[in-house]
């Protein structure tokens, strides 16, 4: 198995990479055409390559997302997103409708572009020593250009990558109440999540939401307040190790995957929780 490291600096993930059991050779691209994450030259990077590859395969991260099905239409290929198992080299199982079922999907296509949902995977282990080996850029597309970056900067954890998540609703009801959750997420040393209900009502960012159009999500602990559990909320964090959930309605259908269920005002139960942790 071969990986690619692309960016403007991609050194050091390239021997981070190199490491990985099962890896025979590492290629690195560094240069400042893949420093601002645009997907169409990036894209035909990988395309350049294609030829020697039969599988190419890349997290479902929004990155990955954005410049797989690219590659996939320059090569005039079938993609396959959100992967979740692997049957054989053609055969893949994968969610749809919001992960009510499981498609299996056997690809003909000579060539195989796959993203996997790395939230059903076990990282792999380390211990190998692969070579690494630079290669030059591809040819630029020139078909988009960089204008600027808004990061937004936290000390919390990355929220696809935390081991505990506490997430707000609908039921949260503002942007000011929304500081109950941080407090709780912030004593726990965990990251925030919200609904896309929260979210489009105004009380949380955009990079907060978790969920089928957001983030996908499976620490070892989340806890969902005020979140009456939407199928499309459901299919982003119903693979967590332990689900906790605080909704003042009993019937709602958060409580159906919850382990733990707290049938509770949040405003009540949340802060309550904040003190005894």
């Amino acid at each position: 198995m071969t990986v690619l490291a692309v960016g403007a600096t991609a050194k050091d993930a390239a021997d981070e990479a190199a490491t990985i059991e099962g890896v025979s050779k590492v290629l690195v691209a560094e240069d400042a055409l893949y420093g601002h994450r645009l997907a169409e030259p990036t894209a035909a990077l990988i395309v350049s390559l294609a030829g020697d590859y039969s599988h190419i395969v890349a997290p479902a991260t929004t990155d990955a997302k954005n410049i797989l099905p690219r590659v996939a239409a320059l090569l005039d290929v079938m993609v396959l997103t959100d992967v979740t198992s692997v049957v054989d080299a053609d055969t893949f199982e994968r969610p749809v409708y919001a992960g009510n079922a499981m498609q299996t999907v056997k690809s003909k296509d000579e060539k195989k572009v796959i993203t996997f949902r790395t939230s059903t995977f076990d990282a792999a282990a380390t211990g190998g020593s692969a070579a690494v080996e630079d290669i030059a850029a591809a040819e630029d597309p020139a078909l988009s250009e960089w204008v600027e970056d808004k990061v937004a900067e936290s000390d919390r954890p990355e929220l696809t990558s935390a081991k505990i998540v506490v997430s707000g609703g609908r039921g949260v009801g503002s942007e000011e109440d929304f500081v109950i959750i941080e407090k709780l997420a912030d004593k726990l040393g965990a990251a925030v999540g919200a609904s896309r209900a929260a979210v489009d009502s105004g009380f949380a960012p955009n990079d907060w939401q978790v969920g089928q159009t957001g983030k996908v999500v499976a620490p070892d602990l989340y806890v969902a307040c005020g979140i009456s559990g939407a199928i499309q909320h459901l299919a982003g964090m119903k693979d967590s190790k332990i689900i906790v959930a605080i909704n003042k309605d009993e019937e709602a259908p958060i409580f159906q995957v919850a382990d733990f269920g707290l049938v509770a005002d949040l405003f009540e139960a949340v802060p309550a929780l904040t003190e005894k942790v």
